[in-house]
Protein backbone atom coordinates (compact mmCIF):
# COMPACT_ATOMS: atom_id res chain seq x y z
CA UNK A 1 0.00 0.00 0.00
CA UNK A 2 1.55 3.62 -1.01
CA UNK A 3 -0.03 6.38 0.39
CA UNK A 4 1.29 9.97 1.04
CA UNK A 5 1.72 11.30 4.49
CA UNK A 6 -0.48 13.69 3.88
CA UNK A 7 -3.28 10.88 3.30
CA UNK A 8 -2.06 9.25 6.41
CA UNK A 9 -2.30 12.17 8.32
CA UNK A 10 -5.84 12.79 7.07
CA UNK A 11 -7.13 9.53 7.71
CA UNK A 12 -6.07 9.75 11.36
CA UNK A 13 -6.83 13.16 12.31
CA UNK A 14 -3.54 14.71 12.36
CA UNK A 15 -1.15 17.31 11.02
CA UNK A 16 1.79 17.32 9.00
CA UNK A 17 5.11 18.42 10.12
CA UNK A 18 7.33 18.58 7.09
CA UNK A 19 6.82 16.76 3.80
CA UNK A 20 3.31 16.11 2.77
CA UNK A 21 3.89 14.60 0.36
CA UNK A 22 6.69 12.05 1.40
CA UNK A 23 5.09 8.27 -0.15
CA UNK A 24 4.59 5.36 2.82
CA UNK A 25 4.58 2.44 2.03
CA UNK A 26 4.46 0.24 5.30
CA UNK A 27 4.46 0.34 9.37
CA UNK A 28 6.55 -0.96 11.70
CA UNK A 29 8.14 -0.23 15.02
CA UNK A 30 11.56 1.49 15.45
CA UNK A 31 13.79 -0.63 15.79
CA UNK A 32 12.49 -2.54 12.56
CA UNK A 33 11.41 -0.17 10.60
CA UNK A 34 13.23 0.50 7.23
CA UNK A 35 13.16 3.46 4.61
CA UNK A 36 9.14 3.71 3.69
CA UNK A 37 8.16 2.80 7.06
CA UNK A 38 5.82 4.85 9.21
CA UNK A 39 6.28 4.10 12.92
CA UNK A 40 4.96 5.72 16.05
CA UNK A 41 6.16 7.40 19.42
CA UNK A 42 4.41 8.15 22.41
CA UNK A 43 7.11 8.90 24.97
CA UNK A 44 10.44 10.91 24.58
CA UNK A 45 12.81 7.92 24.99
CA UNK A 46 10.95 6.21 22.49
CA UNK A 47 10.78 9.29 20.01
CA UNK A 48 14.72 9.66 19.89
CA UNK A 49 15.34 5.86 19.08
CA UNK A 50 12.25 6.70 16.01
CA UNK A 51 14.36 9.62 15.33
CA UNK A 52 17.74 7.63 14.64
CA UNK A 53 15.72 4.65 12.96
CA UNK A 54 15.22 4.72 9.51
CA UNK A 55 11.80 5.59 9.07
CA UNK A 56 10.29 7.93 7.09
CA UNK A 57 7.52 9.46 9.21
CA UNK A 58 6.18 8.81 12.91
CA UNK A 59 3.06 9.50 14.22
CA UNK A 60 3.57 11.74 17.74
CA UNK A 61 1.42 13.59 20.37
CA UNK A 62 1.51 17.65 20.46
CA UNK A 63 4.64 17.88 22.06
CA UNK A 64 7.01 16.75 19.36
CA UNK A 65 8.98 18.11 16.31
CA UNK A 66 12.02 16.98 14.52
CA UNK A 67 14.55 18.50 12.01
CA UNK A 68 14.94 15.16 10.58
CA UNK A 69 11.95 13.05 10.04
CA UNK A 70 8.48 13.85 8.81
CA UNK A 71 6.07 13.85 11.73
CA UNK A 72 1.88 13.14 11.83
CA UNK A 73 1.21 14.95 14.87
CA UNK A 74 -2.28 13.44 16.61
CA UNK A 75 -3.71 14.30 19.73
CA UNK A 76 -3.29 10.25 21.06
CA UNK A 77 -0.61 8.16 19.52
CA UNK A 78 -1.49 5.11 20.54
CA UNK A 79 -5.20 5.81 19.04
CA UNK A 80 -3.46 6.58 15.94
CA UNK A 81 -1.01 3.70 15.87
CA UNK A 82 -4.60 1.51 15.70
CA UNK A 83 -5.60 3.59 13.26
CA UNK A 84 -2.66 3.12 10.91
CA UNK A 85 -1.99 -0.71 11.44
CA UNK A 86 -5.16 -1.11 10.30
CA UNK A 87 -4.84 0.52 7.13
CA UNK A 88 -1.77 -0.40 6.51
CA UNK A 89 -2.91 -4.42 7.47
CA UNK A 90 -6.37 -4.91 6.72
CA UNK A 91 -8.19 -7.70 7.33
CA UNK A 92 -8.40 -10.43 4.65
CA UNK A 93 -11.77 -10.29 3.02
CA UNK A 94 -13.80 -13.19 2.70
CA UNK A 95 -15.57 -14.40 -0.07
CA UNK A 96 -19.02 -15.32 0.01
CA UNK A 97 -20.60 -18.38 -0.04
CA UNK A 98 -20.52 -21.94 1.08
CA UNK A 99 -17.81 -24.18 0.99
CA UNK A 100 -19.04 -27.68 0.09
CA UNK A 101 -18.39 -29.95 3.27
CA UNK A 102 -20.39 -27.61 5.35
CA UNK A 103 -23.17 -28.85 6.60
CA UNK A 104 -26.64 -26.34 6.72
CA UNK A 105 -30.32 -27.07 7.88
CA UNK A 106 -32.83 -26.44 5.15
CA UNK A 107 -34.74 -24.39 7.59
CA UNK A 108 -31.66 -21.92 8.41
CA UNK A 109 -31.55 -18.54 6.73
CA UNK A 110 -27.85 -17.93 5.59
CA UNK A 111 -27.65 -13.86 3.83
CA UNK A 112 -25.95 -14.51 0.28
CA UNK A 113 -23.28 -12.17 1.60
CA UNK A 114 -22.10 -14.60 4.26
CA UNK A 115 -18.50 -16.85 4.05
CA UNK A 116 -19.13 -20.47 5.46
CA UNK A 117 -15.83 -21.82 5.77
CA UNK A 118 -15.29 -25.71 5.20
CA UNK A 119 -16.57 -28.17 7.49
CA UNK A 120 -18.81 -25.61 9.52
CA UNK A 121 -21.58 -26.84 10.66
CA UNK A 122 -25.12 -24.46 11.28
CA UNK A 123 -28.42 -25.88 12.78
CA UNK A 124 -32.07 -25.76 12.24
CA UNK A 125 -33.99 -21.71 12.08
CA UNK A 126 -30.00 -20.39 12.61
CA UNK A 127 -29.81 -16.80 11.19
CA UNK A 128 -26.73 -15.82 9.61
CA UNK A 129 -26.40 -11.82 9.13
CA UNK A 130 -24.86 -10.01 6.08
CA UNK A 131 -20.86 -10.05 5.95
CA UNK A 132 -20.94 -13.01 8.46
CA UNK A 133 -17.50 -14.83 8.34
CA UNK A 134 -17.80 -18.49 9.93
CA UNK A 135 -14.15 -19.88 9.19
CA UNK A 136 -14.04 -23.14 9.09
CA UNK A 137 -15.29 -25.89 11.93
CA UNK A 138 -17.72 -23.59 12.98
CA UNK A 139 -20.48 -25.37 14.94
CA UNK A 140 -23.63 -22.72 14.96
CA UNK A 141 -26.74 -24.32 17.03
CA UNK A 142 -30.27 -24.57 16.42
CA UNK A 143 -31.98 -20.99 16.72
CA UNK A 144 -28.87 -19.21 17.02
CA UNK A 145 -28.42 -16.09 15.97
CA UNK A 146 -25.25 -14.64 14.24
CA UNK A 147 -25.28 -10.76 13.71
CA UNK A 148 -24.04 -8.55 10.51
CA UNK A 149 -20.17 -8.53 10.16
CA UNK A 150 -19.37 -10.90 12.64
CA UNK A 151 -16.45 -13.35 12.79
CA UNK A 152 -15.45 -16.42 14.23
CA UNK A 153 -12.50 -17.84 13.93
CA UNK A 154 -11.55 -21.86 13.05
CA UNK A 155 -13.32 -23.73 15.35
CA UNK A 156 -15.62 -21.90 17.80
CA UNK A 157 -19.08 -23.47 18.91
CA UNK A 158 -22.23 -21.48 19.37
CA UNK A 159 -24.85 -23.40 21.51
CA UNK A 160 -28.38 -23.39 20.80
CA UNK A 161 -30.62 -20.16 21.16
CA UNK A 162 -27.29 -17.86 21.27
CA UNK A 163 -27.82 -14.64 19.96
CA UNK A 164 -25.00 -12.59 18.68
CA UNK A 165 -24.52 -9.09 18.27
CA UNK A 166 -23.01 -7.22 14.89
CA UNK A 167 -19.08 -6.81 14.38
CA UNK A 168 -18.40 -9.62 17.19
CA UNK A 169 -15.13 -11.52 16.96
CA UNK A 170 -14.58 -15.11 18.33
CA UNK A 171 -11.31 -16.61 18.71
CA UNK A 172 -10.97 -19.94 17.69
CA UNK A 173 -11.80 -22.43 20.75
CA UNK A 174 -14.66 -20.56 22.14
CA UNK A 175 -17.13 -22.29 23.51
CA UNK A 176 -20.66 -19.98 24.07
CA UNK A 177 -24.15 -21.55 25.52
CA UNK A 178 -22.20 -24.86 27.02
CA UNK A 179 -24.70 -25.07 30.24
CA UNK A 180 -24.30 -23.49 33.37
CA UNK A 181 -22.22 -25.59 36.42
CA UNK A 182 -25.30 -26.58 38.81
CA UNK A 183 -26.54 -29.19 40.56
CA UNK A 184 -28.43 -30.08 43.83
CA UNK A 185 -27.55 -32.88 45.73
CA UNK A 186 -30.33 -35.47 46.03
CA UNK A 187 -30.35 -38.83 47.22
CA UNK A 188 -26.27 -39.29 47.74
CA UNK A 189 -25.89 -37.84 44.22
CA UNK A 190 -24.92 -34.62 42.62
CA UNK A 191 -28.72 -33.89 40.80
CA UNK A 192 -28.19 -31.73 37.09
CA UNK A 193 -30.25 -28.76 37.20
CA UNK A 194 -31.28 -28.28 33.59
CA UNK A 195 -29.73 -24.91 32.35
CA UNK A 196 -32.83 -23.90 29.92
CA UNK A 197 -31.23 -20.26 29.02
CA UNK A 198 -29.45 -19.10 26.58
CA UNK A 199 -26.65 -16.25 26.01
CA UNK A 200 -27.08 -12.90 24.72
CA UNK A 201 -23.92 -10.99 23.39
CA UNK A 202 -24.09 -7.12 22.32
CA UNK A 203 -22.62 -5.14 18.86
CA UNK A 204 -18.90 -4.58 18.99
CA UNK A 205 -17.62 -7.13 21.41
CA UNK A 206 -14.59 -9.38 20.80
CA UNK A 207 -14.12 -12.76 22.66
CA UNK A 208 -10.35 -14.52 22.66
CA UNK A 209 -9.60 -17.84 22.54
CA UNK A 210 -10.95 -20.72 24.70
CA UNK A 211 -13.54 -18.32 26.32
CA UNK A 212 -16.41 -20.22 27.88
CA UNK A 213 -19.45 -18.32 28.79
CA UNK A 214 -22.18 -20.56 30.21
CA UNK A 215 -25.51 -20.10 28.81
CA UNK A 216 -28.47 -19.12 32.15
CA UNK A 217 -30.62 -21.74 34.17
CA UNK A 218 -32.99 -19.23 33.04
CA UNK A 219 -33.19 -16.12 31.22
CA UNK A 220 -29.87 -14.92 29.37
CA UNK A 221 -26.42 -14.55 30.50
CA UNK A 222 -25.30 -11.61 28.75
CA UNK A 223 -22.42 -9.55 27.61
CA UNK A 224 -22.61 -5.68 27.07
CA UNK A 225 -22.01 -3.96 23.52
CA UNK A 226 -18.62 -2.93 22.83
CA UNK A 227 -16.98 -5.04 25.76
CA UNK A 228 -13.63 -6.74 25.47
CA UNK A 229 -12.78 -10.40 26.51
CA UNK A 230 -9.09 -11.99 26.69
CA UNK A 231 -8.12 -15.25 26.56
CA UNK A 232 -8.83 -18.00 29.11
CA UNK A 233 -11.98 -16.34 30.45
CA UNK A 234 -14.70 -18.45 32.47
CA UNK A 235 -18.61 -16.41 32.35
CA UNK A 236 -20.88 -18.03 34.50
CA UNK A 237 -24.46 -18.98 34.07
CA UNK A 238 -26.84 -15.24 34.45
CA UNK A 239 -23.58 -13.47 34.84
CA UNK A 240 -24.22 -9.71 33.28
CA UNK A 241 -21.60 -7.68 32.02
CA UNK A 242 -22.24 -4.28 31.22
CA UNK A 243 -20.76 -2.54 28.26
CA UNK A 244 -17.45 -1.81 27.17
CA UNK A 245 -15.72 -3.61 29.95
CA UNK A 246 -12.25 -4.97 29.82
CA UNK A 247 -11.72 -8.53 31.25
CA UNK A 248 -7.88 -10.20 31.03
CA UNK A 249 -6.62 -13.68 30.28
CA UNK A 250 -8.04 -16.16 33.68
CA UNK A 251 -10.80 -13.84 34.93
CA UNK A 252 -13.45 -16.22 36.41
CA UNK A 253 -17.08 -15.45 37.14
CA UNK A 254 -19.18 -17.40 39.57
CA UNK A 255 -23.17 -17.22 38.53
CA UNK A 256 -25.81 -14.45 38.65
CA UNK A 257 -23.05 -11.35 39.42
CA UNK A 258 -23.85 -8.05 37.50
CA UNK A 259 -21.01 -6.30 36.28
CA UNK A 260 -21.59 -2.29 35.35
CA UNK A 261 -20.40 -0.31 32.46
CA UNK A 262 -16.49 0.30 32.06
CA UNK A 263 -15.31 -2.17 34.38
CA UNK A 264 -11.96 -3.20 34.50
CA UNK A 265 -10.85 -6.88 35.73
CA UNK A 266 -7.32 -7.53 35.91
CA UNK A 267 -5.56 -10.99 34.80
CA UNK A 268 -6.68 -13.67 37.10
CA UNK A 269 -9.13 -11.97 39.27
CA UNK A 270 -12.15 -14.57 40.67
CA UNK A 271 -15.86 -13.12 41.19
CA UNK A 272 -17.45 -14.19 43.50
CA UNK A 273 -21.50 -15.02 42.92
CA UNK A 274 -24.73 -13.27 43.18
CA UNK A 275 -23.02 -9.66 43.51
CA UNK A 276 -23.05 -6.40 41.88
CA UNK A 277 -19.89 -4.63 40.30
CA UNK A 278 -20.20 -0.97 39.70
CA UNK A 279 -19.96 1.08 36.94
CA UNK A 280 -16.01 1.73 36.05
CA UNK A 281 -14.70 -0.11 38.97
CA UNK A 282 -11.29 -1.29 38.53
CA UNK A 283 -10.16 -4.41 40.13
CA UNK A 284 -6.18 -5.37 40.27
CA UNK A 285 -5.17 -8.81 39.33
CA UNK A 286 -5.52 -11.94 41.52
CA UNK A 287 -7.94 -10.51 43.99
CA UNK A 288 -11.08 -12.58 45.31
CA UNK A 289 -13.85 -10.69 45.65
CA UNK A 290 -16.33 -11.65 47.83
CA UNK A 291 -18.62 -8.41 48.54
CA UNK A 292 -20.50 -6.20 45.99
CA UNK A 293 -18.55 -2.73 45.09
CA UNK A 294 -19.79 0.49 44.60
CA UNK A 295 -19.35 2.82 41.64
CA UNK A 296 -15.92 4.01 40.67
CA UNK A 297 -13.63 2.49 43.06
CA UNK A 298 -10.72 0.20 43.07
CA UNK A 299 -10.01 -2.94 44.71
CA UNK A 300 -7.00 -5.17 45.33
CA UNK A 301 -5.75 -8.46 46.94
CA UNK A 302 -7.50 -11.56 48.41
CA UNK A 303 -9.72 -11.08 49.79
CA UNK A 304 -10.38 -8.34 47.67
CA UNK A 305 -10.42 -4.33 49.28
CA UNK A 306 -10.71 -0.65 48.62
CA UNK A 307 -7.36 -0.35 47.18
CA UNK A 308 -5.81 2.16 49.77
CA UNK A 309 -7.18 -0.26 53.07
CA UNK A 310 -5.19 -3.51 49.88
CA UNK A 311 -1.72 -1.97 50.23
CA UNK A 312 -1.81 -0.35 53.96
CA UNK A 313 -2.08 -4.17 54.21
CA UNK A 314 0.97 -5.45 52.02
CA UNK A 315 2.58 -2.96 53.80
CA UNK A 316 1.68 -4.15 56.85
CA UNK A 317 2.92 -7.75 56.19
CA UNK A 318 5.96 -6.77 54.57
CA UNK A 319 6.76 -5.25 57.93
CA UNK A 320 6.02 -8.78 59.69
CA UNK A 321 9.77 -10.16 59.46
CA UNK A 322 10.82 -7.33 61.22
CA UNK A 323 8.53 -7.25 63.82
CA UNK A 324 8.65 -10.97 64.79
CA UNK A 325 12.56 -10.04 65.33
CA UNK A 326 11.68 -7.30 67.69
CA UNK A 327 9.52 -9.20 69.31
CA UNK A 328 11.51 -12.52 69.92
CA UNK A 329 14.39 -9.77 71.30
CA UNK A 330 11.54 -8.26 73.75
CA UNK A 331 10.64 -11.60 74.84
CA UNK A 332 14.40 -12.63 75.07
CA UNK A 333 14.74 -9.79 77.29
CA UNK A 334 12.02 -10.43 79.64
CA UNK A 335 12.74 -13.75 80.29
CA UNK A 336 9.25 -15.21 78.09
CA UNK A 337 9.32 -18.45 77.14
Amino acid sequence: MNLTSAEIAKQLGGEVLGDATITLTGFASADSAKAGDLTFAEKAEYFAIAEQSAATAIIVGKDFSSAKKTLIRVANPRVAYAKAVAIFFPEQKMPAGTHPSAVIATSAQIDPTAHIGPHCTVGERAKIGANVVLQAGNFIGDDAVIGDDANLFPNVTIYSKTQIGKRVRIHSGTVIGADGFSYVFDAGAHRKVPQVGNVIIGDDVEIGSNVSIDRAALGSTSIGRGTKIDNLVHIAHNVEIGEHCILCGQVGFAGSTKLGNYVVLAGQVGIGGHLKIGDRVTIGSKAGVMHNIPDGESWLGLPAQPDKQAKRVMIAVQRLPELLKKVAAWEKKLGAE
